[in-house]
């Protein structure tokens, strides 16, 4: 069994691309100590519908954002 958790964080018109929502991969890395690794793998699109449209078929489950993330962040895929 992997002690990796892949995860995509969606946000809302970043400030790094103002124009798209993006996906952004992360890696939890479970154990004594978990550790989150911000990975360069990204994903862009116009609209938030594309980029379910993209997430969708990795089997993932989407879980709604938490009241205290970043208010860019949408959702995030495990």
């Amino acid at each position: 069994m992997s002690n990796e958790l892949p995860m995509w964080v969606v946000y809302d018109h970043p400030l790094d691309f103002p124009d798209s929502f993006v996906a952004r991969k992360h890696i939890v890395v479970l154990g004594t100590d978990a550790m989150l690794i911000v990975t360069e793998e990204i994903e862009l699109a116009p609209t938030l519908r594309e980029i379910r449209k993209l997430l969708e078929p990795l089997g993932l489950v989407c879980l709604p954002r938490y009241e205290n993330d970043d208010p860019k962040i949408i959702e995030v895929w495990l």
